[in-house]
């Protein structure tokens, strides 16, 4: 896998003012670098209010920041609450397409938004596995472009997927890839504050495991134990249960030429917003926020 960084480069911020979008981003990018490895490029876009991330305006971004193999195929893979039919996903898809001049396809997983809520994270990526390994579009090689909890999917056919086509990159907007500490598309209203204490009552049960896509990131600092134990999805993702540390899945996510992990500066839905990037707190506190360096995950 390819290590470098780099800036948004000017002509793509003139094009990306262009596009009509009601976008919540504006379109000025900072260049940092979280160091991880493998990670070929990271870039953070700056956004001035707290609704659902535009998918243009950052998909654009990332298509501009990374030399991508224009002929490969894509597939997109939508965030929570959202679905392949929804008018914002089908004219990003075909905006990509015509961008990069390759073939792209929205991968649904049931009905779209209800099971992307309801459905565990390893049924989803059970269901998209079998889905790419059927494209014959795909055979050849093919890009993921990941959105949000999109990226938990994306990751899992990178590592679990037996015999599926092989993936050359990934680009993830925002995705939640070491955990997040409270409950999506919610923040910090009273109401929020509620059911997220309702929710860590019993977030790693058997039954919400079973039927809340999102228990199976939901990573409690202050009970990891209990995290490792009974989150039946990030910990295996991210090899972080001792016993059971797959090489494999280490080689396959190793494998992929180009990673792109995009960060919103005032993302408000991941807490904390630099999961997008690895960061989170320590095993056993809320405090300090560490850099993505700081973060131990076998995965890398």
């Amino acid at each position: 896998m390819a290590v470098g960084m780099g800036c948004c480069p000017p002509d793509c911020q003139n094009q990306v003012q262009k596009i009509n979008t009601t976008s919540r981003f504006s379109s000025c990018c900072s260049c940092v670098s979280p160091k991880i490895p493998g990670a070929k490029l990271t870039t953070t876009i700056n956004e001035p209010t707290a609704m659902a991330p535009p998918l243009t305006l950052s998909i654009i971004f990332a298509f501009c920041l990374i030399p991508l193999s224009y002929s490969l195929p894509f597939i997109v893979l939508h965030g929570i609450s959202d679905k392949c039919t929804n008018r914002g996903v089908t004219q990003f898809t075909e905006l990509l397409s015509s961008w990069s001049g390759s073939q792209g396809y929205c991968i649904e997983i049931g009905d779209g938004a209800w099971d992307s809520w309801t459905m565990p994270l390893f049924q989803q990526t059970a269901i998209a596995c079998e889905k790419v390994k059927n494209m014959s579009q795909l055979s050849d090689g093919y890009n993921i472009i990941g959105l949000s909890q999109g990226n938990m999917i994306g990751r899992g056919i990178i590592e679990f997927c037996e015999g599926g086509p092989p993936v050359k990159n990934l680009i993830s907007l925002a995705g939640p890839h070491a955990g997040i500490a409270a409950i999506p598309l919610c923040g910090f209203l009273p109401i929020c504050i509620l059911l997220d204490a309702l929710v860590k009552l019993e977030i790693y049960s058997d039954f919400l495991q079973d039927h809340l896509a999102p228990s199976g990131y939901y990573k409690i600092p202050t009970d990891i134990p209990e995290y490792l134990k009974g989150c039946k999805f990030l910990p295996k993702l991210n090899n972080e249960i001792v016993n059971e540390r797959n090489s494999t899945y280490k080689e396959r996510f190793a494998s992929l030429e180009n990673l792109v992990l995009i960060m919103f500066e005032q993302d408000s839905v991941l807490v904390p917003k630099e999961t997008s990037w690895f960061g989170y707190y320590p095993d056993g506190s809320f405090d300090p926020l560490l850099p993505a360096q700081q973060v131990v995950l076998p995965t890398f």
